[in-house]
């Protein structure tokens, strides 16, 4: 995701206002702009060569910006649209949001696999060498950690167990163990469901030492990957693992989103706490700590279960398209700043 900047300086095209400059200005101004935008050299150099003051310096840059003798372009790859990007980071607060052109034929669509590729380069960016990185299941991560081709050295944990413990090989455990062959690092599957029938049965599968292995890891895990769903069937992970009469009584307590396997309302508080008693994840209280947590979501089916879980303060980067986008920027009052990490529901009590 390397954007790149077009400086443009032309004395003939300066247009009528730039006319006002007689032609020695003009020269010696297309002179010094070239120096400092296309050349990359400071104003004291630029001052030392010309024999003039920086502060001349700086005059005539001002002046060549004004009379449009020198002409800036901020370009970026086409499939990103860096002015719904930078709106949506301001709006939620977020520390990165970056948003991927959306398919014409595919608007409706939940999670577009672009968003996977573009996920894949800002891993590459924000994990360091020492990094534990952390994936979560999902769609969107399992696109993302197929495109991956460059990752610093680091351990790489799941987050979350199956979807299905028999996809294992094609999910989130084969994610894993592709984002730790790129690094060169130690993968931490767990080979579990993600939904268990009882908190007895997920607390047994806990202790089991492959799974306590990669548990031990939640606390120290620096950058984390994941997926976001809104509450209807092939869009929620969870949704789809219940039964109809458990879906009818966590859908009466107002649930709107669901994140590695917790459930929020739409003002991004968590619901159905029992619910994560059953399920092999991690805890909400161990994401919040995590510094850097990267949702990957997109299509405007998912808009609404997106803003919900920006709003819970888990999440601290997007990655989105611009069907959500769409949605995002115009849907109510602006929520408080993503990195108010503090919990909703601590708000409420307070």
């Amino acid at each position: 995701m390397n954007s790149s900047e077009e400086m443009a300086v032309s004395g003939m095209s300066a247009g009528r206002s730039a006319m006002r400059m007689g032609p020695a200005e003009l020269v010696q101004a297309a002179a010094m702009a070239r120096r400092f935008y296309l050349e990359g050299k400071s104003k004291i150099q630029i001052a030392e060569e010309f024999g003039v003051s920086r502060f001349k310096v700086a005059r005539v840059l001002e002046t060549a910006l004004e009379r449009d003798l020198v002409r800036i372009e901020i370009r970026v790859p086409a499939e990103l649209d860096a002015e719904r990007s930078d709106a949506l980071r301001a709006r939620y607060g977020l520390r990165h949001a970056v948003v991927v052109e959306s398919p014409a034929e595919a608007e409706e669509s939940p999670d577009p696999e672009n968003l996977g590729e573009v996920a894949a380069d800002l891993l590459g960016e924000l994990v360091s060498e020492g990094d534990v990185l952390g994936l979560a299941w999902g769609r969107s991560t399992i696109h993302m950690a197929a495109a991956l081709d460059r990752l610093p050295p680091c351990t790489v944990v799941q987050l979350t167990g199956v979807y299905d413990a028999g996809t294992a090989e094609r999910g989130s455990v084969e994610a894993v163990r592709r984002a730790a062959q790129v690094s060169g690092g130690d993968a931490h599957p767990i080979y579990a469901p993600m939904l268990l029938p009882d908190a007895a049965t997920a607390a047994a599968l806990r202790h089991q030492t492959g799974i306590a292995r990669a548990f031990e890891y939640f606390d120290k895990v620096t950058v984390a990957c994941v997926s976001i769903g809104s509450w209807e069937a092939g869009i929620s992970t969870v949704h789809d693992m219940l039964t109809e009469e458990e879906r009818a009584h966590y859908a009466s307590l107002g649930v709107a989103a669901e994140m590695s396997a917790h459930l929020f309302d739409a003002e991004g508080r968590r619901i159905g706490r029992d619910l994560g008693e059953r399920c092999i994840t991690v805890k909400t209280d161990q994401l919040r700590r995590i510094p850097e947590v990267v949702a990957i979501a997109g299509g405007q089916r998912k808009a609404a279960a997106i803003d919900a879980v920006l709003r819970s303060g888990l999440v601290t980067s997007l990655v989105t398209d611009t069907s959500a986008a769409d949605s995002l920027l115009t849907a109510g009052p602006a929520p408080r700043s993503a990195l108010n990490r503090t919990d909703p529901d601590d708000t409420l009590r307070a």
